[in-house]
């Protein structure tokens, strides 16, 4: 089954490329979504799932993750055999869905990974959304109402716990142009423009024909 991953820089807008792609495309679309099946099937609640997408632990809760596993009285009795922390756990679950739902039916997915994960399907479109400091700046300002000192922290931390996350869990590096089949300015091009771009890629990758209808 075809599918198109989206990778995006916080603040490019890349979620809302990803929801026109697949809306056009009428694929399935795992964005926000892929954090609700993870915690159904992780036995997770939403919040601890979403508390961890897409990023690190820092070190004091890799310790304190540790402490846990390594102290019996902290934890009721389990069976005995390699015990997960929350953030294995999480991440087998989302390669899980992932590779479940390609199975399904074309989908288009953000961010968790995928790109890495389908690295090698010939039927995969892979898509880095990215745009200035600026315009990554003024989203951040805009969305939470904030400072421009704080909307530049925002934005450093999260494109950082990306870059990291991909690095920790597939070794490879998040923006290195290799990983991609087309890299998309969304500054420059504006949302539809972007989604216009990556409709047409879809159509020459899959000879989709009937985009939009």
């Amino acid at each position: 089954m075809p599918v198109i991953t989206i990778s995006r820089m916080y603040g490019s807008g890349g979620s809302e490329v990803a929801e026109r792609v697949a809306q056009a495309l009428g694929w399935a679309l795992f964005d926000n979504a892929m954090i609700d099946a993870v915690a159904e099937r992780s036995g997770l609640t939403v919040a601890e799932v979403s508390a961890q997408d897409e990023r690190v632990p820092s070190m004091a809760e890799r310790v304190a993750a540790a402490l846990s596993l390594a102290s019996p009285e902290m934890m009721p009795p389990v069976p005995s055999g390699p015990m997960e922390t929350t953030e294995e756990r999480i991440v087998a679950v989302t390669r899980r869905v992932i590779e479940e739902a390609v199975q399904i039916g074309p989908a288009v997915f953000v961010g968790r990974g995928a790109q890495c994960l389908l690295a090698e399907r010939s039927d995969a479109l892979h898509v880095f959304c990215f745009a200035p400091r600026s315009a990554l700046r003024a989203y951040a300002i805009e969305k939470f109402k904030i400072g421009m000192a704080e909307a530049d922290r925002r934005i450093a931390d999260m494109n950082k716990q990306r870059e990291h996350y991909v690095k920790r869990h597939w070794n490879r590096n998040w923006l290195a142009h290799e990983n991609y089949h087309l890299c998309v300015n969304t500054a420059w091009l504006g949302l539809d423009g972007a989604a216009d771009l990556v409709l047409e890629a879809a159509r020459k990758q899959f000879a989709v024909t009937q985009i939009g209808d």
